[in-house]
């Protein structure tokens, strides 16, 4: 599957908003959206109008970037929150925080979703004691998550769980372990759960089209 692998501060540029793709880095003065808030590119001659397509586009924009998913993968999660009970919005934020890449990351094993799906795919990370190498991996409640046994005295794992911890980052639906090798799942996540300001409906809006 493809992926973005060009500079990712440029993006946040885009978005007018830290999407926190560089992890602690974002959080100090060396984060470039601190000093370069305009758009990537040349400036416009003229101030541009967002129309109703171009703000429901740039909200799916951002939120593709910040679970790190392209746009057929997007809309199968679309797809798959319209079938569920519930608001559709919602569910669709809810599936994306469930992906296994991203409980990675919230549980503080990693400091960016990025870091996290490179966790994942390289084997490193274990759900209820078999490896689990597909970032996209739905976890479920009762799940135990944690790394592999070649990563528990890694430098940078427990730098990145001490500064979660720190920073009072882990949510209240994951329970991480005293040692910091592993989390449980104690509930599914909600709407309240996404840090990052998002308007779900005008996704909705843009696909029911």
């Amino acid at each position: 599957m493809g992926r973005y692998i060009g500079p990712v501060c440029r993006l946040c540029r885009r978005e007018g908003l830290k999407l926190f793709l560089k992890g602690r880095k974002c959080s100090t003065e060396k984060c470039v959206f601190n000093h370069r808030k305009n758009p990537p590119g040349p400036p416009p001659r003229r101030k541009p109008k967002n129309s109703g397509y171009t703000v429901q586009l740039r909200e799916k924009q951002k939120v593709k970037r910040i679970y790190g998913v392209l746009e057929r993968q997007f809309r199968n999660y679309f797809e798959k929150a319209q079938r569920m009970k519930g608001i559709t919005g919602e569910n669709l934020l809810v599936l994306l925080e469930r992906r296994l890449d991203n409980a990675v990351y919230r549980a503080g094993f990693a400091s960016s979703r990025a870091q996290a799906r490179n966790f994942v795919s390289h084997g490193h990370i274990r759900v209820n004691g078999k490896r689990v190498d597909i970032s996209s991996y739905l976890v479920e409640v009762g799940d135990v998550i944690s790394v592999h046994e070649s990563l528990k005295d890694n430098e940078i794992l427990k730098a990145n769980v001490e500064f979660a911890r720190g920073m009072g980052l882990i949510p209240d639906w994951l329970d991480l372990a005293e040692d910091g090798t592993s989390a449980k799942v104690l509930k599914l996540p909600t709407r309240e759960h996404v840090d990052i300001p998002i308007k779900e409906q005008v996704i909705i809006e843009l696909y029911s089209k």
